[in-house]
């Protein structure tokens, strides 16, 4: 049964299919909790199927890349340049929290079309929202394990989500809210409600803890036990990250920020605003601190003077201005700044030190956003056709990942 989404076809096989995106999973997690043997069902995934890299969309955020990954398209097409932004229209700052800001359809509605049992689970609302848009009215069941509790069959296409599951709701800032979207879904799969499956978890941990943590260690264990359910029920599972995620600190741990509208304005004086389009209301998570902002000038003819100021700035790796920044970050122009700059592997951009609460980054900061963030993995768990592994072996997407498991297999 085939069906298009977005000038893609796309032919499933009758098995189940499984697409997980482990946010803010930066290779290395898996390489390290492979190699520390708390990963086997992962290892056997890698051994009979594939794993490689694939890059993602910037800037490197969660709404950017699952919208990505949902839709086959980057920014440019589905519109969605961020958590947050400045809407031109308005002059507001605006959070991109519903699908009314989303410029195509998605790959999951057309596979309900299809005739397909699909589910979309999140471990944020957030992504609910911007993302579950038109599954339930053709069948299927979206709902996030943030509010599990609030499911109903009208709205989120099931009636009791945790009894169905055997779980209560988990704390949102937690690895078993990731960990319970993963089980909701094979659950669904074993009870015969579903068999085409996005799966998107939360970063959280990836946030608070290096790859090599106990804690870090003892939850990607977890996520293997899930993937391990999902196996056993007959999916087709292909596992794949939003972004990356790196230490962002000075010597003495503290946040190494940079913050760019208090800078500029020493500099250059007022008629400018800085977004950081990392914001969301998971503060704890990052304290809306980035690797990329952007920037808006009420005199567009200054962004060269102030694009050359920026780019000189330590700390600062890459500056566009708009129309350059919508080609080579693949970016739809009206949702951007005149100025787009981003960082170092260890430095995130901020707007003022009034803007950010640091008190709530316990433990120094991990964050993204950024180019360094943009390299994910990619694991599929059966092996690719000749085509499908020459594409791999380029430069292939994370958007790509739902193409690489219905039609490269």
């Amino acid at each position: 049964m085939t069906f298009s989404a977005n000038s893609r076809e796309y032919a499933p096989s009758s098995a189940p299919v499984a697409v997980i995106c482990l946010d803010g999973c930066a290779d290395e997690y898996l390489s390290v909790s492979l190699a520390a043997g708390r990963m086997p069902r992962l290892a056997e995934m890698a051994r009979r199927g594939w794993r490689g890299m694939v890059r993602g969309a910037l800037p490197s955020f969660t709404n950017v890349n699952n919208t990505s990954i949902v839709t086959g398209v980057p920014p440019s097409r589905h519109g969605i340049c961020g958590n947050f932004f400045l809407n031109p229209e308005t002059g507001e700052e605006v959070m991109m929290n519903g699908p009314e800001f989303r410029r195509c359809g998605t790959i999951l509605t057309a596979a309900a079309d299809a005739g397909r049992k699909v589910a979309f689970l999140t471990a944020k609302e957030k992504l609910r929202t911007v993302l579950g848009d038109g599954i339930v009215e053709r069948g299927g069941i979206v709902f996030s394990s943030e509010k599990v509790d609030e499911a109903r069959a009208a709205t989120h296409g099931i009636e009791d989500a945790q009894a169905v599951i055997g779980r209560p709701r988990p704390e949102i800032y937690s690895g078993d809210a990731s960990v319970y979207v993963l089980e909701a879904g094979a659950a669904l799969v074993e009870q015969g409600r579903a068999d085409f499956l996005y799966l998107s978890t939360t970063d959280y941990m990836q946030h608070k803890f290096a790859p090599e943590a106990a804690e870090s260690l003892d939850f990607h264990a977890r996520v293997d036990g899930a993937i391990g359910r999902l196996l056993d029920a007959g999916c087709r599972v292909a596992l794949t990250a939003d972004h990356g995620m790196n230490a962002k600190n000075c010597g003495d741990g503290t946040p190494n920020v940079i913050y760019v509208e208090t800078l500029l304005r020493e500099r250059f004086g007022d008629g400018l605003r800085v977004i950081c389009p990392i914001t969301d209301p998971y503060v704890v998570h990052h304290g809306a601190l980035g690797s990329l902002v952007m920037v808006h000038l009420e005199d567009a003819a200054r962004s060269s003077e102030i694009g050359d100021f920026l780019l000189r700035q330590p700390g600062i790796t890459e500056v566009y201005g708009r129309e350059l920044a919508a080609v080579k970050l693949e970016l739809a122009p009206d949702r951007i700044g005149d100025l787009v700059a981003l960082a170092a592997r260890d430095v995130v951009l901020g707007k003022t030190p009034d803007h950010h609460d640091l008190s709530v980054l316990e433990g120094g900061l991990r964050s993204h956003g950024g180019r360094y963030e943009e390299m994910v993995p990619l694991v599929i768990s059966e092996p690719l056709k000749a085509e499908a592994l020459r594409r791999a072996q380029g430069d292939p997407r994370n958007f790509d990942v739902f193409d690489f498991v219905c039609n490269g297999c």
